[in-house]
Order: structure tokens, then sequence, then C-alpha cells
């Protein structure tokens, strides 16, 4: 799933590792599907080779659904599954060599930026019932220069999971309107997460240690920081995200500034979440706020699956779930969807399409695997069960007005590496104000992006 590294995948695949599983199987000569001629050969040829990234969801869908494709179409599907990174990469150079290597892959929204130009147009595959049932922000997100290069298969976003047991106990309301003068409740905006935050946070057995934090802060190395530095900048009122439509940087302009400002004061003011930031992000929180150790986070929608889960989880059946946060200009989050596209390069794009179809009739499967799936539909029969209960939150929380997709932009990945990244990292370590450090890397960002 995209950043942190990636957005909304992160955990369940940052372990991944390469592996090559090719299905293979003859077909019998009457089944249906063929496209072409020039598709139509011996059965050994009827097969696509689809690129997904080892041990995500779209590699369990994609192998849950060969036989049933197969079936329907005489076409067997070669998976070929490799880390992260291994689908860029390998698209990457696919794109150079155009050699058909690949007919399908499953890939990060981040990833249009670069490949875009090497990917075939789909659509003719939006209709307008598609349209109608995929999460708001889907089809813009998958959209290049006008053409529509990719069908979502899951979309995600930061929500706030929080500790029903503390939020709900009759002492602490108490104890909480006693101090900050209002009811306590699942935080709805920045002030009321900050006073929770540091209500919570305790040292309960006088030690002089902390034993419960109210929160976190992301400040490590990766994308995932700036998804969430981003996330709380569109909540104050960011749009266009990082770059403007001059194409100069915005990042050290209010909203962008009052978000990192808002992460610097809870860790070092506040001290409502534990330190080293700088090396925390969607992994690290889990296990800290698993482990009974946060009284909430601000977390990907598909945590909390495994929230609730007994076998991973110390605080399961005490969790509860709702939309994300919001600041001056309300609720807003980045989200983190993933695509199946078609490389320009593929010689069996009419069928590559068939399937591009056929995954998305079997959505409901990405749920199944990840607790997020790209279909409205998929969203509103799942969210009435007890152990998918984060869905209406996520889904408020997609829908919310700041909610906002990345810029499509070429250079992104450097951006974000060498420019906000070590803004995040200077202003959370001290070293800088968010003034300071977003001023140098809108200067950076502009000598990047040539302004």
């Amino acid at each position: 799933m995209s950043s942190g590294k990636k957005t909304g995948l992160s955990a369940a695949a940052a372990a991944a590792l390469a592996i090559s599983i090719i299905l293979s199987g003859c077909n019998s000569s009457g089944a249906s599907g063929q496209n072409n001629g020039s598709e139509a050969g011996n059965a050994k040829e009827k097969s696509l080779t689809v690129l997904v990234e080892g041990g995500s969801p779209a590699f369990t869908v994609v192998n849950e659904t060969a036989d049933e494709f197969k079936k329907q179409t005489g076409y067997s599907i070669k998976v070929e599954a490799v880390p992260y990174i291994g689908v860029y990469d390998k698209l990457n150079a696919e794109m150079k060599a155009k050699s058909g290597s690949y007919d399908v892959a499953t890939i990060d929204i981040l990833w249009f930026s670069t490949l875009a130009g090497g990917l075939a147009p789909v659509d003719d595959l939006m209709t307008g019932e598609v349209k109608d049932d995929l999460h708001p922000g889907l089809i813009q997100g998958g959209t290049v220069d006008g053409r529509i290069l990719g069908m979502p298969v899951w979309t995600n976003s930061k929500i706030l999971l929080y500790r029903k047991d503390l939020f709900e106990d009759p002492k602490e309301k108490a104890a909480f309107k006693e101090q900050y003068g209002y009811e306590l409740k699942a935080p709805t905006n920045w002030q009321e997460y900050r006073d929770a935050a540091k209500f919570f946070t305790r040292d309960s057995d006088h030690d002089g240690v902390n034993d419960l934090y109210g929160t976190s802060v992301f400040g490590m190395n990766n994308g995932d920081s700036v998804a969430s530095w981003l996330d709380h900048a569109a909540q104050a009122g960011a749009g266009p995200l990082v770059v403007g439509e001059d194409g100069k940087a915005l990042v050290n302009t209010k909203p962008y500034v009052d978000a990192l400002d808002l992460l610097t004061k809870m860790l070092n003011e506040d001290k409502s979440v534990p330190e080293g930031a700088l090396n925390m992000a969607s992994s690290e929180t889990s296990e800290l706020f698993w482990n009974g150790k946060l009284a909430m986070m601000l977390a990907w929608g598909h945590f909390f699956v495994p929230s609730n889960d007994p076998a991973k989880s110390k605080v399961a059946g005490k969790v509860g779930a709702a939309p994300m946060i919001g600041g001056e200009a309300g609720v807003g989050v980045v989200p983190g969807p993933w695509y199946q596209v078609i490389p320009a390069s593929s010689k069996k794009q009419d069928i590559a399409k068939q399937y591009i179809k056929f995954i998305y009739d079997h959505n409901e499967l990405f749920m199944k695997a990840l607790g997020v799936a790209a279909r409205k539909s998929v969203f509103d029969a799942y969210g009435t069960k007890p152990e998918y209960a984060h869905l209406p939150a996520l889904s408020e929380t997609l829908a919310a007005k700041q909610t906002q997709n990345r810029p499509v932009l070429e250079h992104w990945n450097e951006i974000e590496s060498e420019a906000l990244v070590p803004a995040l990292q200077a202003a959370l370590s001290g070293k800088e104000s968010p003034q300071e450090a977003l001023d140098k890397a809108a200067d950076l960002i502009n000598e990047i992006e040539g302004q």
C-alpha cells in the first residue's frame, strides 16, 4: 500500500520477500474470452503475466481468483511477486524496454507521476455505474493528463483509533471534565486531540517513567511521516498540496507551518507522545498501541482489524474507531489508494482489461484480505459487521472536503526524501522552527521543480 514507504498497506507488506509464483496450466480449446487471433494461439500461450507486491492483498487476491479467471476465459495467470519497491523498479524498466513482460500490475498511487507515460488508458472501463460505486477521489487519483490509467482496488486513509475502555470510563470522564471543562470523547479537532493526549499521558506507578502516552507523532525518514504531516496540513486549509498551480512550492505557507507546529508542540512542549519520534511511524505506533502504551493513534483504517485481534493486540475488544480529526478547515487526509494498471507495451491489452474488470467484480476479496476496498457498496456491506466497525469512520474521512490526493509530480520521490522528510526531522528535533525548516524545504522544492 503506499507510503511509509507507502501509504495504506505499509505494515501488512513491509516484510514481504521476493516471491515468484507461476500459476500455469493448459487450457481447453473451448475457453471464452479470446480477444483476437494473435492471442488465440495454442493453449500454452494463453496467459497473462500479473506483477504484484509479494505478501500484499493484491498477491492474495490474484492467487485466489486465478482458477476462476482461467475457467471463465481460458487464460491462466502468471504471478510475478516482488518486494514493494521492486514493483516500481520492474515497471519502470519495462517502460524503457517495452518488452511486453507484464500485462497487468497493481501499483501505489505515488508511481503514476513517473509511470504514466508508459501506461495504457482504461477510460472505457469507467462506466457511470463504476464511477458511482467508487469512493471520492479514486478516479482523479488514477487520472493523468485527462486519461484514466488505473482501476482502484482499494483505498485507505488515517482515522482515529482509541481505547474505548479509557474514554468511556466514568472516573476518567469525570477527571477530564474537571480538568478541561468539557466532556471526554473521541477527539474531533486539534484542540480536543491535544487535550486528550495530555490527559492520558501518565506515570501511574510513579517510578519516573510514563506507563501510558496519549498518542504518537510520526517523524521517521519515510513517506509515512510526510503523509501524516500532510493530513494535518490539509485539515489546516492546504490545497492544492505541496505545489501550487503556478508550479511553486506552498509548503512554507500557514497551513503547512501550523500542521508542523502542532506536531512539534505535542512532542516537545506537551510531551504527550513518546520520545524517539524520528524513529517512529505506523508500525512502531501500532506496536505501542497494541501493547497498551497509547490511548489513541491516528492510523491507517485497516489497522482497526488487527487492533481487535487478541492474537496481535493486548487491547483487543477495547478499540473504537472515529473519523480523522479536523483542523480550522475541517477533516482532511491524504488517501493511500492502489490501482491495477496495464503497461502500454502489453501485447494482450484487451484480455488485460477484461482481467481488470474481473478483479473489480471481486473487490470484496480485498476487504477480506486487508480490511479496506475500493467500492462504496463493499464498504456499506461490511460496515455493519462489528469486525469492520472502522468502515463508517473511514468512509466519512475519505468523503471529507479537505481530503485530497498527493500532487502528481514527476520528481515526487526526490521532493519527499530530500526536502520534506529533512524538514520534518529538523523541526521535530528542535534544530529549526517549523517555519525555518519549511522555508528551506520550499527553496529546495522550487530548485527541484526548476522554479
